[in-house]
């Protein structure tokens, strides 16, 4: 077999990861920090989510496929979404650990609203402007912590394609972890409705979809 042949055949065979942010919610068009506390995909983000679906459909081979999802709403929603648009019906396995990060009393606030509250703190932000901590919340160490509990089950699994539908900031430090990089960089990362990640060794490849 030629050598490029073979390398070809070596990447279609290798197991493959796909993370999947969850579809627009009500909460996110308000521009409030969602943590633990659930919000209802808004009609724009149930397109979203089966235009992963549909993505998705044509990048993994739905006989040896798992799908991984945070059990709070908007991200299971989003799976079960994107599982009928594929055309599965195997069960989705929740895993806590894939949870956004836990933004304690901030949760349902905006930026605004918790300037209010905490005057003085220092604000770490994403690019779109929305903390990652909050004072009295979950650290980004700990979030990185159970992030790569749940990393380490998912590429432990024997399915060949396996499917992640997680959350904003915890998108973000996914995509840290897959990397080895430290989860503060995970500031300078985009948390993308309208694209999908395929993290491969050493990289995480971004793969856009249209939304009708």
């Amino acid at each position: 077999m030629l050598p490029r042949l073979s390398a070809r055949l070596n990447a279609e065979m290798r197991p493959m990861i796909y993370l999947v942010r969850h579809g627009e919610t009500e909460f996110n068009t308000a521009r409030r920090h969602q943590g633990h506390v659930d919000s209802s995909l808004t009609q724009l983000g149930q397109r979203q989510a089966r235009a992963a679906g549909n993505m998705l459909a044509g990048l993994v081979d739905a006989r040896d496929l798992i799908i991984f999802s945070s059990p709070l709403g908007r991200a299971l929603v989003t799976a079960e979404i994107i599982a009928d648009a594929i055309g599965i019906t195997l069960p989705i396995i929740k895993d806590s650990d894939l949870m956004e990060i836990w933004m304690g009393s901030a949760e349902g606030m905006t930026e605004h609203e918790m300037s209010k509250r905490w005057p003085q703190r220092q604000l770490l932000s994403a690019s779109d402007s929305l903390s990652f901590e909050s004072p009295d919340g979950e650290h980004l160490d700990a979030l990185s912590e159970r992030l790569n509990r749940a990393l380490t089950r998912v590429t432990a699994h024997p399915a060949r394609s396996r499917i992640i539908v997680s959350h904003g900031v915890a998108g973000r430090v996914l995509r840290t972890l897959h990397l080895g990089l430290e989860a503060a960089e995970a500031i300078h990362f985009d948390a993308p409705q309208n694209a999908l990640f395929r993290l491969e060794p050493g990289r995480a490849t971004r793969v856009s979809f249209a939304v009708d």
